[in-house]
């Protein structure tokens, strides 16, 4: 029986979980530049071991109302398309160890969030959590503009 583990975490009042392969860290929320005519997804820029770090709001790239961060916030940092972003979560509570046959395709009626971010729902303990896919969460033409972005804004970001 195949395992698949995922860790998981808080965005609005909505538990997710991510496929732990597409993690690459897990960092505590810092100061970020803040870039003005971005979209308001894009939270800011943060200096991560000598690499800029575009950082993106899921709470507002999912469509859930704004909040303000607190101390339980982290970034979730994932390698995308050979560069490296963080998505903030209000919370990151555990490691799941998930059962293949526990995970299945997002159901149409799933309308927490576009069903383009989902990778599929997991039944835990009796509980449905929604599988967050990190890498669709940009279209390939935002993509492009991150990429752009980020060169944009490196040595100043660097500075810091």
């Amino acid at each position: 029986m195949a395992i698949r583990q995922f860790v998981k975490f808080i965005v609005g009042d909505e538990v997710f979980g991510v496929d732990i392969n597409q993690t690459r860290e897990i960092i505590n929320l810092q100061e970020m530049l803040r870039v003005p005519n971005t979209p308001p997804y894009i939270e800011g820029l943060i200096n991560l071991r000598g690499k800029v770090l575009t950082v993106f709001n899921l709470r507002k790239r999912l469509g859930f109302s704004e909040s303000e961060f607190n101390e339980n916030c982290k970034i979730i940092v994932v390698n995308y398309d050979d560069m490296d972003i963080g998505f903030t979560v209000e919370l990151v509570s555990e490691i799941l160890r998930i059962p293949e046959e526990n995970i299945e395709n997002t159901p149409p009626s799933v309308s927490v969030v576009d069903n383009r971010f989902l990778s599929g729902v997991a039944k835990v303990d009796n509980k449905l959590i929604l599988l967050l896919d990190l890498k669709a969460v940009l279209t390939p033409d935002e993509e492009e503009k991150v990429k752009k972005f980020i060169r944009k804004n490196e040595k100043t970001v660097l500075k810091q």
